[in-house]
């Protein structure tokens, strides 16, 4: 089988919506375990329930908007601490993985419902803490010994009983949203439906951008090429960089793009992959933001993913465009 050819690339900068932070990381305090000890006395505390998807507690803003609810070291509960990093004014910021629980104005939501409506400093914290979280939860044993592990460096590091070090790791992997170039309302975007997702409640089928891992010894770029061609069967004639986010479920980071392809060309789906796929308008793709929409063909409402996922970020930005 021939690689396929190579699309022309080019630059479109972007800010997706758990790209957004304002979070001083404060690397070099990692090691500095005197400051750290009085850090913790004066620190604020990110709670998140982990067995419960990444929960954290927020409260609503007058705005619309949600506001990430965090408590004074004292009040933490206790458990294994993670220094995410210093706020704005200097105050230490801490995450701790443990159970949260609802009560009067305060809902316990995921990043992946309330990343979108988090100004950049919550948006940033509740991203770092959540995917900090899952590298631990998934690595309390070395993967070369297979002996139990600790966290070290403020939780940025575990290392085994001999001392051997290892460090969060971050999965690379490409979306990218497919259209057809044209400008206006006779524009289309292609999205597929995932064949291991569920359909959703009234019969909600949900479509999305394509996406897949980058394989070792190999570029973003080509990964697109090659996933486009993998699960559709189409090539590519252009490919643009969008932007990226991290995806902490449980450690991605997405890289976004914008790709043109002859609309003309037939599709073939993997069908362990995508099980189905449509090249909608920009009319349809505005009523399915609206939560309105419903094939004229098949009778099926279908929807989007939800608006903290770069997926929506690179539809909205088409729409827009």
């Amino acid at each position: 089988m021939t690689e396929p050819e190579q699309p022309d690339l080019g630059e479109q900068p972007g800010t997706p919506p758990l790209a957004r932070t304002t979070l001083d990381r404060a690397a070099h305090r990692r090691k500095d375990d005197a400051w750290l000890a009085e850090a913790w006395t004066r620190g604020q505390v990110l709670v998140v329930d982990l067995d419960k998807g990444g929960r954290a507690l927020v409260t609503d803003r007058p705005d619309g908007g949600a506001a990430l609810i965090l408590v004074p070291s004292s009040e933490a509960p206790e458990a294994e601490r993670w220094f995410l990093g210093e706020d704005a004014d200097g105050t230490p910021l801490w995450t701790v993985d443990a159970p949260v629980t609802a009560s009067e104005g305060r809902r316990a939501s995921t990043l992946r419902e309330i990343g979108h409506l988090l100004d950049d400093r919550d948006a940033g914290l509740f991203t770092a803490a959540a995917a900090l979280g899952n590298w631990h939860r998934s690595h309390a044993f070395s993967p070369r010994t297979g002996r139990p592990t600790t966290a070290v460096e403020a939780g940025w590091a575990r290392a085994d009983a001999d001392g051997q070090l290892m460090w969060p790791r971050t999965d690379p992997a490409m979306i990218v949203l497919v259209h057809d170039g044209v400008a206006g309302p006779s524009g289309r975007c292609l999205l597929g439906h995932n064949a291991s997702w569920p359909t959703g409640p009234d019969g909600v089928r949900r479509f999305s951008c394509l996406a897949g891992y980058v394989e070792p010894g190999e570029s973003a770029e080509a990964a697109v090429v090659r996933e486009v061609q993998e699960e559709v069967g189409i090539t590519l004639s252009s490919l643009r960089y969008a932007g990226s986010q991290s995806w902490p479920y449980p450690g991605s980071l997405m890289l976004g793009f914008h790709a043109v392809a002859d609309p003309g060309q037939v599709l073939r789906l993997d069908p362990e992959e995508i099980d189905e796929a449509h090249w909608f308008s920009r009319d349809a793709i505005a009523k399915m933001i609206a939560g309105g929409y419903v094939d004229p063909e098949s009778g099926v409402p279908m929807s989007l993913p939800m608006r903290s996922s770069i997926a929506f970020y690179l539809v909205e930005k088409w729409l827009q465009g």
